[in-house]
């Protein structure tokens, strides 16, 4: 297929994913209009699974929509859907120069779209703890020079700091390392799924009172590997009791309390505002 016509397959399908999440940034759409998605995919023919239905295609043009695309369809792994990592990248707003961590970086597609949007100065650190995906991630991304990848998980690890953590895998809650890893006006995004089957998309930032915390979407992830966080040592939470929450804390920095709607072992979250 002739260059010019990938690219305008790209170009459509950038400004019709950006349209559908409604973003705000116009970088974001640029970045999915750049970033070639057959790359970061298995050969054709593909497997695209729309509304739970996986049919195969040769086509290129089937691949550029809001589908899935499986990279393993028996290990339940796909290239995730883009509309709403339009929406996610919009509300975490990663910057020209920023630092970030990407957690569960599959094949790497979503880990070159960070890397184009904190270019030209800034960097991203991919983590993948299936090791086939990881060897692929850095063959992919090979020709990316501010993206590395590190074939491990980044739960329960020392990170460096971070201006942005996105996070791709589904946790009963958030690594406290994430929470610790964040500069001063960092944002992390991660699938909180206190239920094992289902939860929001929750963005976190770091304020100089503390970490505020909002659910977004409701989202569906394949869980988190390498992860041993805990049930809450509570009750838990409900649906309104996710929709309530407000910041979240560090358990040994202060323990909880009356606001209380979920609480593990080294975080919990609170429905109290924080001021900011």
């Amino acid at each position: 297929m002739p260059q010019e016509e990938s690219d305008r397959y790209r170009r459509a399908y950038a400004a019709r994913v950006a349209r559908m999440a409604d973003v705000r940034d116009a970088r974001i759409e640029a970045s999915f209009a750049a970033v070639p998605r057959e790359a970061f995919l298995p050969p054709a023919p593909w497997t695209i699974i729309t509304m739970g239905v996986a049919t195969q295609t040769s086509e290129l043009a089937e691949i550029y929509d809001n589908v899935l695309v499986a990279i393993d369809l028996e290990r339940g792994i796909n290239n995730g859907e883009p509309a709403l990592h339009a929406a996610w990248l919009d509300a975490v707003g990663p910057g020209p120069g920023e630092t970030v961590i990407h957690v569960g970086a599959g094949t790497g597609y979503y880990t070159a779209i960070l890397a184009q949007l904190v270019s030209p100065d800034g960097r991203v650190d991919a983590f993948e703890y299936e090791p086939d995906l990881a060897a692929e991630a850095a063959r992919n991304l090979s020709a990316c020079s501010n993206a590395s990848v590190h074939a491990a998980s980044a739960f329960g690890r020392v990170l460096p700091k971070a201006d942005v953590i996105y996070v791709n895998a589904g946790v009963i809650a958030p690594d406290v390392e994430w929470l610790k890893a964040l500069n001063p006006g960092g944002r992390l995004i991660f699938p909180w799924q206190p239920h094992k089957g289902w939860g929001p998309a929750v963005l976190v930032t770091r304020h100089e009172t503390g970490l505020s915390a909002r659910a977004l979407m409701t989202v569906g992830f394949i869980s988190c590997s390498g992860t041993t966080e805990r049930i809450s040592v509570r009750r838990l939470p409900t649906e309104s009791d996710v929709a309530a929450i407000r910041s979240v804390w560090i358990r040994n920095e202060r323990p909880p309390d009356s606001s209380a709607v979920a609480v593990y072992d080294d975080v919990w979250f609170s429905s109290e505002k924080i001021d900011h």
